[in-house]
């Protein structure tokens, strides 16, 4: 049972329905109001505070991890639970994860994500968030935390299918929410007219064994 409020209704059913028909939703006003107003004021505040909290993204993951500005040029900081309006988010994921798993039997088995901030031109180039057969991430999310953004303001979202023929363009609207198959569709974002905000988070699937834990990231 969700925990928000009578005139809120997650539209975690809709979620369902298109990734069951086209492996990908994209979902506005997908939050309630003051959770996403929270969200916002909470990026901003990070990043005018002067200790860095957030760090230039790299690629890869684990000993393979590394900056690269010519495929991505993102800054990043981790979502955690201390802080009230990411715990929010993280229990809201929390409750999408257990639904997915009851409707569309996916086994997802935790959640990671970060804010991150694109300074105007800043792009990431198209890439897969997972590789087939090989990772633990099943889907991606983004949301939106962007006011009054216009289309030409720039910094979509492209996703490709498996061809890589486009076949979706998301304007980062504010309170927007796409979720997909990490492992079916390249994307990327184009640069941006002006600085752009957003939360990008993963559902995974638990690949520990006996010679190693999975890391949450």
């Amino acid at each position: 049972m969700h925990s928000f409020d009578s005139f809120f209704e997650p539209p975690f059913e809709r979620i369902a329905e298109d990734l069951s028909h086209r492996g990908y939703a994209v979902i506005d006003c997908a939050l309630p109001d003051n959770m996403t107003l929270q969200l916002a004021q909470r990026l901003l505040q990070l990043i005018r505070q002067d200790d860095d909290s957030l760090q230039a993204a790299g690629i890869g993951r684990g000993d393979q991890h590394a900056q690269n500005r010519f495929v991505r040029q993102d800054k990043i900081r981790w979502l955690e639970q201390a802080d009230e309006a990411e715990k929010a988010w993280l229990d809201y994921m929390s409750e999408l994860r257990a639904y997915l798993n009851r409707r569309l039997f996916l086994g997802l088995f935790s959640y990671e994500s970060h804010f991150a901030h694109y300074q105007p031109g800043a792009f990431y180039k198209k890439h897969l968030d997972a590789f087939r057969g090989q990772a633990n991430r099943v889907l991606s999310t983004v949301l939106y935390l962007n006011n009054h953004w216009q289309a030409s303001d720039g910094g979509e979202l492209l996703i490709y299918n498996e061809d890589n023929q486009l076949i979706e363009t998301v304007i980062p609207a504010y309170g927007r929410l796409v979720v997909f198959l990490s492992e079916e569709f390249p994307h990327e974002v184009k640069p941006a007219q002006r600085d752009r905000y957003s939360i990008a988070g993963w559902f995974r699937v638990n690949t520990s064994n006996n010679d190693k834990v999975d890391p949450p990231r």
